[in-house]
């Protein structure tokens, strides 16, 4: 059954009346139902299941269960279910209170912000609630009128009736008035910062708390203009869409829908009764009722009379990924826009010597502070990918081990998502910048590439079918771990002779030390050879011809479009594929009868990894 029935979870807080019960059928036993949680996988009020095979489960149970595929492609940028929607008795008035936006809220406390929509289901003659601000107040202003008890004066009091619609956007003042049922679509958050509460007492006898500092850092106290911009939806942002439904048994008396893979489909029954049925069962329905229906559920029908909102996830507007490569010395982390462009990006020391732990927590932070640099919302991010040397788990984003950086099994998406709370994926480094390159670089026109990087270490990314290529199990590809000289030098990895010992930045620079016995960089060792240094010279020879004997190694099993070259060495640029060309030629298997590879220089240089990174969301 696609279509699933909700039991909402109920809230007897101390301003609410008995309608919710008494008019909408929802059952519970004690004596103030103030909302009712009909769509939430909070675990503060989850909703309950009452049809089919998962009767009695959680909704969080049934996702957990079947896969996040039941929520859609758009929720894929959601760590957790995307909203909350309930039903609101406002018997008596709400306290004046405030919600944080997403960056303020997962800061201090731990869960997202929250943005929300109300529609008026019913109103009292006289009803009204509050919403933003008369005029623009100072922070100051805002807190001697909370000390001194004379906030209302200066709040926005809208009178409302039945069918009105206000979008409070995280930052608004806002109070439900008495006498006013409300449905409630919002952010899947339980944040509220209480500011006045009429000096009402709770259960205990004592005073609500106030949350008057929390409050103050972050309501917006200039006066909110409301926006037109939903049509032709009743509220339309990056959190939810919410449509309106009406069916009224004459001129509409059904209506046919289609839930595609794109989002799932929240429909809240406001007023009503009929059915609903995908086709091979059908429920019935009555005003107050709940029910959630899959990703890619296909077709559905809603016959009788009705009125409902309909809520969906639309895909997000002007997106931004996170790409972050974690390399043997550097680490980059790079804000990536929908072009595949890096916005900006910062660079810090990755530092081998420290623990994982130090070097996770600095990425958060500055990952945090370059977004806060940007101006950019964590609700503007889809999720966040990282590149990392070593042998990599990324069904459980774990790194299980990382000769060059010194880390096993450690738990890189729990802990970067301590900071980041949005999806995280990972993948080796050399992995990332291949598929930087296949995306985006040199080679955006091949479907099998082969890029390898030669940095502190020597990473080996293949890309099939423009796909990463990582086989079965954990580990991925590590091509600079393959033997080229038989009990040659010890590598990190424990084994000797490989590839990474003798064609890595770090080897070229090793030998020339040995030849020389001065510290060079491997731009110094290059224009050195060509400036007829024959000592520079064999050094660069010899790692030319190690390193291609790795190359030709590569394209006799793989024999990819392209072999591209990346890291810190590629900008010596025909120094390097002049030769390594003649090697491959003369090589592998076939020669020139058969189809060789180009071998280039990768287009993206340090870009590759981030934006790689970056494209694994």
């Amino acid at each position: 059954m696609s279509i699933l029935k909700l039991k909402p979870s109920c809230k007897d807080y101390l301003w609410g009346g008995n309608r919710l019960r008494e008019e909408y059928g929802i059952e519970y036993s004690g004596d103030v139902l103030a909302e009712a949680w009909e769509l939430s996988c909070h675990p503060d009020g989850p909703s309950y299941i009452t049809n089919g095979t998962y009767a009695g489960k959680t909704l969080q149970q049934y996702i957990d269960s079947e896969g996040k595929e039941v929520l859609g492609v758009h929720c894929r940028r959601f760590r957790d279910f995307p909203i909350l929607t309930k039903f609101i008795d406002a018997k008596d008035n709400l306290s004046i209170q405030v919600h944080p936006d997403n960056r303020y809220a997962l800061k201090n406390e731990g869960q997202y912000g929250k943005t929300e929509m109300w529609y008026v289901m019913d109103a009292g003659e006289n009803a009204f609630l509050y919403y933003g601000f008369k005029k623009e107040i100072s922070k100051e202003e805002f807190a001697q009128r909370i000390q001194e008890d004379t906030l209302l004066e200066v709040l926005n009091a809208v009178p409302v009736q039945k069918g009105d619609v206000l979008f409070i956007e995280s930052g608004t003042i806002h109070a439900i008035g008495k006498d006013i049922l409300i449905a409630e679509i919002q952010q899947n958050s339980n944040v509220t910062y209480r500011v006045y509460d009429y000096g009402r007492v709770g259960k205990d006898g004592k005073k609500r708390d106030l949350h008057i500092e929390k409050a103050l850092a972050v309501t917006n106290r200039v006066p909110i203009i409301k926006d037109k911009s939903s049509y032709p939806h009743v509220a339309d942002c990056d959190y939810f869409t919410v449509d309106k439904l009406n069916l009224d048994g004459k001129v509409m008396k059904k209506m046919e829908g289609n839930v595609s893979e794109e989002s799932f489909a929240s429909i809240l029954i406001l007023d009503g009764q009929g059915t609903i049925s995908d086709g091979k069962e059908t429920l019935e329905f009555r005003k107050g009722d709940s029910f959630f229906v899959s990703a890619g559920s296909g077709n559905y029908t809603l016959e009788g009379t009705c009125d409902a909102l309909i809520t969906t996830i639309r895909e997000k507007a002007a997106p931004v990924r996170i790409g972050i490569d974690i390399g043997g010395t550097d680490t980059k982390i790079g804000l990536v826009d929908i072009h595949q462009k890096i916005i900006a990006y910062e660079k810090i020391k990755t530092n081998a010597a420290r623990t994982s732990e130090e070097v996770i927590s600095e990425i958060g932070q500055k990952t945090l502070n370059l977004m806060e640099q940007q101006g950019i919302a964590m609700d503007q991010c889809v999720g966040a990918g990282v590149g990392i040397p070593g042998t990599i788990d990324r069904k459980n984003g774990v790194v299980r081990y990382s000769n060059n950086i010194r880390w096993e099994n450690v738990e890189i998406v729990k802990e970067i998502g301590k900071y980041l709370p949005i999806p995280i994926k990972i993948a080796n480094d050399a992995d990332c910048a291949a598929l930087g390159e296949a995306v985006a670089g040199a080679g955006k026109e091949c479907q099998d590439v082969i890029m390898i990087t030669l940095g502190t270490g020597v990473g080996g990314g293949i890309i099939i079918d423009g796909n990463i290529y990582e086989g079965k199990g954990s580990g991925g590809s590590e091509l600079g771990h393959m033997v080229i000289v038989e009990d040659g030098q010890p590598c990190t990895c424990g084994r000797k002779g490989c590839l990474e010992t003798y064609a890595s930045a770090t080897a070229l620079m090793r030998e020339a030390k040995h030849a020389t016995g001065k510290d060079l960089t491997p731009k110094e060792i290059f224009e050195g050879a060509e400036n007829g240094n024959t000592i520079l010279k064999e050094v660069v020879d010899t790692y030319i011809r190690r390193l291609g004997i790795g190359i030709v190694n590569i394209v006799n099993i793989f024999r990819p479009q392209l072999v591209l070259l990346g890291g810190g060495l590629p900008g010596q640029g025909r120094s390097l594929t002049e030769p390594l060309r003649k090697i491959v030629r003369e090589g592998c298997f076939g020669g020139a009868k058969g189809e060789l590879p180009e071998i280039e220089i990768g287009a993206l240089g340090n870009e590759a990894g981030m934006i790689g990174a970056a494209s694994l969301i």
